[in-house]
């Protein structure tokens, strides 16, 4: 098997993930740089990265550079992507710069695959709660079609990068010891006890950037533009592992035991549906694993082909990291 030169661009809470999942899933790296915007070293799960300052030069000899990203921001592969395509690197961004271009494939492998042999040297990497609702999605709109998807999510702080987690264990250490001191705030909210539908910015129409790219993804990854979509995004006190409650209405009949079957041979994902027993999927769940979960699986007695399903997932890996990294295993195939 060749094996290739790697580049991880970024080393916030997405990037560190994309370090510990290439080595954890033996991506066939030859060679691998890690890159910030300043000189350091950095350790994951005990192994040092020594990290370089990004520069143009910094893309010569790089087969696939992985772009971490920063959502609601102009991400680094803004300006460095057409200097690594140049350099004749492949580049997946995890960023929301790309997205949704024409010209870029916007791909999780379990739902389209295929939409990789179309890219002219950039993958784009969807939002991580599009992520996730699709892999479950994707193999019932195979079967039965999609009329309607309207979707809850309950976020982590860890969607908002390491600056939601440090202000969440902060809140709650202060809660913990009883301190008045004052803590930075880097969300738009107090998460400590608390739960809040503003993720990313909102719409002159009352919806958030967050809802949108839900709406847009989902119809750009399952290539149909006619499924209607409505969303409310809401951050939640959970650190990792995004949460969603999923109302769909099928075009053809289709029920919860048929959807049960179908989605325990569907790749990528775990059917956790005994909610008599206990058993339905939960953050505590998915923390550090690939997988998208899957329980709660009921019809709409008011509404016909109408079906709800709860949907949790890691969202640094499978939302961020580890799809980026499946993106990067199809490319090679």
């Amino acid at each position: 098997m060749k094996n290739y030169n790697v580049a991880v661009i970024g080393v916030g809470a997405v990037g560190e993930e994309m370090l510990r999942v290439l080595k954890q899933r033996q991506f066939p790296v030859n060679q691998l740089k890690v890159f910030a915007r300043s000189n350091r070293e950095i350790t994951v799960d005990g192994e040092k990265y020594q990290v370089e300052e990004l520069k143009p030069e910094s893309f010569k000899g790089i087969d696939i550079a992985l772009f971490a990203g920063t959502e609601g921001e102009k991400g680094a592969a803004v300006q460095y992507a057409p200097v690594a395509i140049k350099h004749g690197a492949i580049v997946i961004d995890n960023g929301a710069d790309f997205r949704m271009r024409k010209d870029v494939p916007l791909v999780v492998p379990e739902a389209n695959a295929a939409d990789i042999k179309k890219h002219k040297g950039i993958i784009a990497n969807p939002n991580c709660s599009t992520i996730q609702m699709v892999v479950a999605l994707s193999p019932i709109q195979k079967k039965a079609g999609l009329k309607r998807i309207i979707a809850s999510t309950y976020q982590a702080v860890s969607g908002s990068g390491r600056g939601g987690i440090t202000q969440a264990q902060n809140e709650f250490k202060a809660w913990a010891t009883g301190s008045k001191e004052q803590v930075p705030i880097s969300m738009s909210q107090t998460v400590r006890f608390n739960i809040f539908p503003h993720i990313g910015s909102f719409n002159a129409d009352g919806s958030t950037t967050e809802e949108m790219k839900m709406v847009h993804e989902t119809h750009k990854i399952l290539h149909d533009k006619k499924i209607k979509i409505s969303v409310t995004t809401v951050r939640v006190p959970v650190l990792n592992g995004h949460s969603e409650a999923v109302y769909i209405e099928t075009q053809k009949t289709i029920s919860p035991d048929q959807v049960r079957a179908l989605l325990k041979k569907s790749s990528g994902v775990i059917v956790m549906d005994d909610p008599q027993n206990g058993i339905y999927p939960m953050p505590i769940h998915c923390d550090g694993k690939d997988e998208v979960f899957v329980g709660r699986i009921r019809r709409d007695p008011s509404v016909k082909n109408g079906l709800w399903l709860w949907i949790v997932a890691d969202n640094l890996r499978k939302g961020a990291a580890t799809n980026a990294v499946q993106i990067a295993e199809e490319l090679i195939k």
